[in-house]
């Protein structure tokens, strides 16, 4: 039946390519549209008859581009999937919402790969069905063609959304991991076979690691799933009783993750591996969540993060949670036996500063809330199905070639900086704790241009021999090793945070400064864009999350001074990702504790003592109100060593506790970080 509709379907497709039944004005746009799902038709027919399979490497590279070609560079600037091109052509109305249906249609790519004939033809028949619409004589109303988007939208979650949850606990029919357990990684053809956009950056890594010895891939494997395990035992959760783990990672590094899966199998996991969205109603804005090849142009996924304004409304959130709800409760044992996300993450890619386009679809302050209240009732499922308390994750990452030219060493470097001892670690950050847990405050002081002056509360302790405030974070989730965190008291939290430049989330803010009042964030801005409004609505969205304030989560001080110099050493700063910069400087995260979810469960450091400060007074709050109590997410903001006067302990007695001056540490016992600073000034 399915495999009809479609033969139906592509005939139809075929017959408009030579119409002239639409006005002049949308012809070219129909057309265009109507070559590239022939164009697609014509690959699933080459995958399905194994064509595909034994073309040339340059012949699978012609091939991808000219499947992405209309996105890529300068062609975006005159591509319909590029809504100031569309609003050009059509105007504000008919622009955005054909650029919406453009870029939904080309998430078609990945499902004839995927040989899911039954998504292509539900795209098809929705492109005929518009197209049918500009056949009348008059233009139709555009509210008429808006409904017919959102129709498709709210009647397909059941496949689209459905499909996807279950990709997510489903280890059997794996396409990913089929693709990584049985290609010969020699031969880099098999990169086009996952119909993602190939990149010399997936090609070049994969080349990289195919010349790396054996144990240093199974090092790489090693600390990664290590890394994952060690996460379940120091938080005192049972590893045994799960099933799966998400495994996310970028096209390249196959060579690592199939070592990674057997690794995980022999902990009693099997992998579930699911592409990052390519549809409204999958992805989350334009971040990347799941594996992915290259991206063909940042800018294209940033114009397209708010595409769901066009059908949000509280019918259709309604309609997703009820889809979540019923996939889950169908899937419940799967759910319950999940084990959480095990990420390998890619940095070194040339920093991307997007240009907000008027153009582009933006949701209304109404679809903003309904947004926020999605976000906190489909997180409520995920937690009654898969409970915080029982799931962990890790994370670690690595550079791609477009780092530069010494990609190769720092490649190296980077490994060593992955599995750098943390026993070592483990007792100079202890140090740093004892020092800390004398304080009722620190404050932090910003220099050489940086003008932080902020005064962080910290939780009292009742049993000091018993209990922390800081957690001794050696290199288990977060990897590499480096840093001592805590949920700060938010009540007398207060003072300006300023970084000079940063990139959160792949992009970058320039001159960030974010004010905190008890512990909420009350102003901010940065210099983005030339109007300051822009600015804010840019933190607002990307940081903010669209809330109106966030607490501040996490107070971190950052210890891999290591770290710190081969970002000098190679010049490398502005490319590294988060996980690494977090760890070279305090830090401060906006929005839900390190312990969402799982604030109830215990937790100790090596040396027996309980991690108390677990909560604040907001995500107390769940005990009444879960709604109130989170926010998910949580973006960490680090000030570098260089940009730092000072770090200061400030105690009940009136006693000060130096742990930084000037940017080297200064609290004894701590003095081996600074080894790698004195090293590199030689």
């Amino acid at each position: 039946m399915i495999e009809m509709r479609y033969e139906l379907a592509i005939e139809r497709i075929e017959n408009i390519k030579g119409e002239n039944t639409v006005s002049e004005k949308y012809r070219d746009y129909f057309r265009t549209l109507a070559d590239f799902a022939l164009l697609v038709d014509k690959l699933k027919e080459k995958i399905e008859n194994g064509e595909y399979y034994k073309f040339s490497i340059e012949e699978l590279e012609c091939w991808n581009t000219h499947l992405y070609d209309d996105v890529l560079g300068e062609h975006y600037k005159t591509s319909y999937a590029n809504p100031a091109f569309a609003t050009e052509k059509f105007g504000i109305e008919y622009g955005r919402l054909l650029s919406f249906l453009y870029t939904e249609l080309r998430g078609v790519i990945p499902y004839a790969f995927e040989k899911k004939t039954e998504y292509l033809d539900i795209l098809f028949e929705l492109f005929i069905e518009v197209y049918n619409q500009f056949e009348e004589e008059n233009e139709p109303e555009y509210e008429h063609v808006r409904q017919t988007i959102y129709w498709y939208a709210s009647d397909y979650c059941d496949v689209f959304l459905a499909d996807r949850i279950k990709e997510q606990i489903d280890p059997e029919d794996n396409f990913a991991a089929d693709l990584i357990m049985n290609s010969d990684f020699n031969d880099v053809r098999y990169l086009y076979y996952y119909g993602e956009y190939v990149s010399e950056n997936e090609k070049r890594t994969a080349m990289h690691l195919n010349e790396l010895p054996l144990e240093t891939i199974q090092k790489m494997a090693d600390v990664y799933t290590e890394g994952y395990r060690i996460g379940f035992v120091n938080t005192g959760k049972n590893l045994s009783k799960k099933a799966t783990v998400n495994i996310r990672y970028t096209l390249g590094f196959e060579r690592v993750i199939r070592i990674a899966i057997e690794n995980f199998r022999k902990m009693g996991l099997k992998p579930t591996i699911y592409r990052a969205g390519v549809s409204v109603l999958t992805k989350r804005q334009h971040l990347k969540i799941g594996y992915y090849g290259g991206i063909a142009n940042k800018q294209y996924e940033y114009d397209h993060k708010d595409d769901q304004a066009l059908i949000l409304d509280r019918q259709f959130m309604e309609r997703k949670l009820e889809v979540m709800r019923t996939t889950y409760e169908q899937y419940k044992d799967l759910a319950r036996r999940h084990a959480g996300p095990a990420c390998m993450e890619t940095f070194g890619e040339e920093p991307f500063t997007p240009v907000s386009k008027s153009e582009a679809v933006k949701l209304n302050d109404k679809q903003k809330e309904i947004s926020l209240e999605y976000d906190s009732k489909s997180s409520q499922i995920v937690n009654s199905y898969i409970p915080g308390d029982e799931r962990s994750f890790t994370i670690v990452a690595y550079p791609v070639p477009e780092i530069g030219d010494q990609y190769e060493e720092i490649f190296d470097e980077i490994i060593k900086i992955n599995t750098l001892d943390a026993k070592v670690y483990e007792k100079v950050q202890q140090t740093i704790i004892d020092a800390l847990d004398q304080g009722t405050s620190v404050h932090i002081l910003g220099n050489n241009g940086n003008h932080t002056d902020l005064r962080v509360q910290l939780y009292k302790l009742k049993d000091p021999k018993k209990e922390t405030i800081f957690e001794n974070c050696v290199a288990d989730v977060n990897i590499p090793v480096g840093e001592v965190f805590t949920s700060p008291v938010l009540e007398g939290t207060n003072g300006v945070l300023h970084v000079s430049q940063v990139y959160l989330n792949e992009l970058l803010y320039k001159d960030l400064e974010v004010t905190f009042s008890n512990g909420m964030v009350a102003d901010y801005s940065c210099k983005n864009f030339e109007h300051e409004l822009e600015n804010k609505e840019y933190f607002l969205d990307n940081v903010l999350y669209r809330h109106p304030t966030l607490p501040l989560g996490e107070f971190a001080i950052g210890t891999n001074t290591t770290a710190y110099v081969a970002t000098k050493k190679y010049n490398i700063a502005d490319k590294m990702p988060i996980l690494i910069a977090e760890k070279m400087g305090p830090h401060f995260a906006v929005g839900d504790t390190c312990y969402s979810w799982a604030e109830d469960i215990k937790v100790y450091n090596p040396n027996g003592k309980e991690i108390v400060a677990r909560d604040n007074s907001v995500s107390i709050q769940r005990k009444e109100d879960v709604s109130a109590a989170y926010f998910h997410c949580h973006t960490d903001i680090t000030i570098p060593y260089e940009e730092l006067k000072s770090i200061t302990v400030e105690c009940a007695d009136g006693k000060e506790i130096e742990i930084i001056r000037d940017g080297i540490f200064v609290l004894p016992g701590t003095e081996i970080l600074n080894e790698p600073l004195k090293n590199s000034n030689k």
